[in-house]
């Protein structure tokens, strides 16, 4: 590819020299200009590449110092312009290098299609048959607010090189108000690189360096060539990302591990442990916690064979640790009573997104407050939707990893948004759920925002966050299944006390009876009615089958928890016959 200036250090080594051919094009381009001082010869007939401004400038103050400059042996005459006059000056005497001209949109074309062809600096390197060493440094020229938009993309992608000789180093002038110079990604990285033809056995001398414009609107970041590095092609071991619920029972963490192989199923994993004293979880003198893979998903932020395995906790001598809860849920779950039922969950997560050290929710005003309810509920426009990217995301993110979810929306109060995971059989929904919070978890970590599962986020007229939960067995979804409901809600109001104290905390701030929320010491349940502890579709009293949705478990709920309360509750107990007879006429159920 033919360069449309040429801006080289004076000739240190005679493959500096151009042919005579080279000579004859470069002078036509403008481009060439005869070395001073240079301490080779010329061959005949050929012309030497030109020292940049820096050089010249630095040979000009050391003009009274003869000493230390190496005189030439022979220096050629400067070639005449197309006039015939020599080559032009500025006002300090100096000789003046041409203007550079920018590149050919079919230059920039094939740079661009090189360049996204081989991402890899190491690839372009050995592509370009340049040594480690051997980098570039960008053009940074004012680019005049009259250009024409395609000359200044031209402008912005033409570059200038610069060779750094053994003994002294070249500077490029840089305008003050060129952009900020910073390392570049190979995604962005569409810098010009200048390969330097030598013949015979001549050594590369040069060094270059590679800098890249930093636009205005894209932060680069070179981490990103490593992130993306496919590692298939070069071993078959894998990533395992063990994930476990924390102290607190609401944190999630993690850790890594090498696999030697891809797997398809948990038991082909090993145990692992961690420090359960940093989480809460163990004695410092006892602190060791055991990790017991149990489901398996593809890592969206890896890629490949790469996975995220879900684990619950142990001690060493086998006994679940108090906050694993999944070991309790996995007992009921597996009852050949609760199996014959074949449980359906579909679990509906309502989440605040929240600005970065404010702790306010994103899209408001820091110590301020929005516009009220109402326009925010699925809305559409820059005023009424914060976050969308993030939701988005997550929801891509879930597809790929393979947990069930069914569809995402902005939530009632702006910054707040939910997604729905199922329907899931059995432990399966917590597992899908736990997975699809650490993915959102990790997402607004990497989009700088914080998340937030607290049940009421801000106090006042405002909406809260809640994990309403769709719930159905065989017999529900049967004909005569909605006699089965109402035995099921039946059922729940007798033990409304001990489900809404395994339903999240600080769940009382939320059920307040406002808010399309029943009071958190009444129970009730209603018709599409959306303020009651239990609510039942249309479509389900129509039919006379379908599901139930309790609406009760706050966004911060173990769905653990949640799921295998609802399914002993509904399934495994039978209250006495005196109590089913009160609820029911309390109720106004006819069971």
């Amino acid at each position: 590819m033919q360069n449309s200036h040429k801006l080289i250090c004076a000739a240190r080594d005679p493959g500096d020299y151009l042919t005579p051919a080279e000579a004859a094009a470069a002078a036509a381009e403008g481009g060439a200009r005869v070395a001073a001082d240079s301490p080779y010869p010329p061959p005949p007939g050929a012309i030497v590449r030109p020292p940049p401004r820096a050089l010249l400038r630095g040979a000009a103050k050391s003009e009274g110092s003869k000493s230390r400059r190496r005189q030439p042996r022979r220096q050629a005459e400067p070639p005449a312009t197309m006039t015939g006059a020599p080559p032009p000056t500025n006002p300090k005497g100096e000789q003046a290098l041409p203007p550079p001209r920018a590149h050919t949109p079919q230059q920039i074309q094939e740079l661009r299609a090189f360049f996204n062809e081989c991402l890899h600096p190491d690839e372009k390197q050995r592509r370009l048959e340049l040594t480690k060493e051997a980098f570039c440094l960008w053009d940074q020229r004012e680019v005049p607010e009259s250009s024409h938009p395609d000359e200044a993309i031209l402008q912005r992608f033409s570059a200038m090189a610069q060779i750094l000789a053994p003994t002294t180093q070249c500077q490029m002038r840089i305008t003050k108000s060129s952009l900020t110079a910073s390392p570049m990604t190979a995604k962005t990285w569409s810098s010009l690189l200048l390969k330097q033809k030598k013949s015979g056995n001549t050594k590369i001398l040069s060094k270059f360096r590679v800098y890249a414009l930093k636009s205005e609107n894209d932060t680069i970041n070179r981490l990103e060539n490593l992130l993306n590095l496919d590692v298939q092609p070069y071993t078959d071991k894998i990533i395992a990302e063990y994930i476990w619920i924390g102290g607190s029972g609401t944190d999630l963490r993690s850790k890594s591990k090498t696999i030697a192989r891809p797997v398809e199923h948990p038991s082909e994993l090993p145990k692992w442990n961690y420090d359960g004293s940093s989480t809460g979880q163990a004695p410092g003198e006892d602190s060791e916690v055991i990790l017991y893979p149990q489901a398996i998903f593809k890592d969206p932020f890896r890629g490949g064979n790469n996975i995220l395995v879900i684990c619950d906790t142990y001690t060493p001598a086998g006994e679940p640790i108090p906050t694993n809860k999944r070991a309790r849920a996995a007992e009921i779950f597996s009852k050949q009573k609760v199996i014959n039922e074949v449980p359906w969950f579909g679990i509906e997560q309502e989440y605040t997104i929240m600005q970065t050290n404010v702790q306010w929710p994103l899209g408001w005003p820091v110590g301020g407050y929005p516009g009220p309810q109402g326009p925010y509920y699925c809305g559409v426009g820059a005023d009424k939707s914060f976050g969308r990217d993030i939701s988005d995301a997550h929801y891509k993110a879930c597809l790929y990893a393979g947990i069930n979810i069914s569809g995402t929306n902005g939530e009632v109060m702006p910054g707040q948004w939910e997604y729905q995971v199922g329907p899931s059989v059995g432990i399966e929904a917590g597992d899908h759920m736990w997975c699809s919070r650490y993915l959102l978890e990790r997402i607004t970590e990497q989009a700088g925002v914080v998340l937030t599962l607290d049940p009421k986020p801000i106090e006042g007229d405002w909406n809260g966050a809640g994990c309403h939960t769709n719930y159905s067995t065989k017999s529900m979804r049967e004909e005569g299944g909605f006699e089965v409901i109402k035995k099921a809600i039946l059922n729940l109001s007798l033990l409304h006390k001990e489900h809404i104290s395994a339903y999240g905390e600080g769940n009382e701030r939320r059920l307040t009876g406002k808010h399309e929320t029943a009071s958190i010491d009444t129970f009730s349940w209603g018709v599409a009615n959306r303020g009651c502890s239990i609510r039942v579709g249309r479509d389900t009293e129509k039919q006379r089958k379908g599901y139930l949705e309790d609406r009760r478990p706050a966004s911060n709920m173990d769905p653990y928890v949640v799921t295998s309360l609802l399914a002993e509750t509904t399934i495994l107990w039978e209250p006495t016959l005196e109590a089913e007879a009160l609820a029911a006429q309390k109720l106004a159920l006819k069971v």
